[in-house]
């Protein structure tokens, strides 16, 4: 019966990709669109000044690979992971870089993230990546045979979590010299992009992180905070794991890009859902 179990899930999970392939990795990606130019010009830092990002979901996968680009860049780096203590690499890279924190925080505990906001008070904020997040289970979203209680953890990690760290991290954000406030997006979360059923529950939560932050994103604007949500593409992490590599975007390479894209992105074209190419996404 486990093996049989273990079979449909692998099932599912290829019926997904395939659905994801066929439709060019991702449907919205055939409605890409070349950002709005701009004549913004960020201001210099100040000498001497040392940025500082802060990653949710930094243990691995995606996470993992911001927490090393930015280690790359010098920066202060804050990371945070559910269970600090199993974070072998991340801890091994804390150990060789004096400019990493490592820091508990499951995003679903509002209690904590609050103490976590209080005793970092005064502490500058340059970069808040949201990058925590959950696929949920695949065969709990097929229509007909919903699981309700499946769609409201997606929901509290991917939706909730996100936007609570946005408000309860907001006066270090504003605080800093650069001033951003991102969230990592899917195009699966385009509704202009769907043309078949698949991860309903997923789709759900990035089609509403997606609108919470446009709405933050208007909310804080004459705050010169920009805020952006940033698309990886179909990437070599736990979501998909065991499939072809070639199928698979590299984790690093979409850091990158994502870390690329966050650098663009400006309070002239705040609150854009941006591809991991540069374009931006309808959404």
């Amino acid at each position: 019966m486990r093996k049989l179990n273990m079979l449909a899930a692998v099932a599912a999970t290829l019926m997904l990709v395939s659905g994801l392939v066929q439709a060019g990795g991702h449907g919205a990606e055939k409605a890409l669109k070349p950002p709005p130019e701009t004549d913004y010009v960020a201001p210099p830092l100040p000498e001497g000044y040392v940025p500082t990002v802060f990653i949710t979901g930094a243990n691995r996968g995606i996470g993992l690979e911001f927490v090393k680009v930015y280690i790359e860049r010098d920066y202060n780096i804050i990371a945070t992971a559910r269970k600090p203590e199993k974070a072998e690499e991340l801890n091994a890279l804390a150990a060789d870089y004096d400019k990493l924190s490592v820091v508990q925080l499951d995003v679903t505990d509002f209690d904590r993230i609050d103490a976590l906001a209080a005793e970092m008070e005064g502490q500058q904020i340059d970069i808040l990546i949201n990058n925590a997040g959950i696929s949920g289970n695949t065969r709990a979203q097929n229509f007909t045979k919903l699981d309700y209680d499946d769609l409201r953890w997606v929901m509290e990690v991917n939706v909730l979590g996100a936007v609570k760290m946005a408000e309860a991290f907001y006066p270090h954000v504003r605080a800093s010299e650069m001033k951003k406030l991102v969230v990592v997006s899917s195009s699966e979360g385009s509704i202009q992009g769907v043309s078949s059923p698949r991860t309903m529950w997923y789709r759900t939560s990035k089609a509403a992180v997606n609108m919470a932050y446009r709405n933050i994103a208007m909310a804080v604007k004459k705050k010169g905070i920009t805020v952006a949500m940033v698309n990886p593409g179909l990437t070599d992490t736990d979501f998909v794991a065991g499939l072809p590599k070639k199928m698979l975007r590299p984790a690093d390479t979409a850091a990158q890009d994502m870390a690329r894209n966050i650098d663009a992105a400006n309070p002239q074209i705040t609150g854009l859902l941006w591809n991991y190419d540069g374009n931006i996404l309808p959404w």
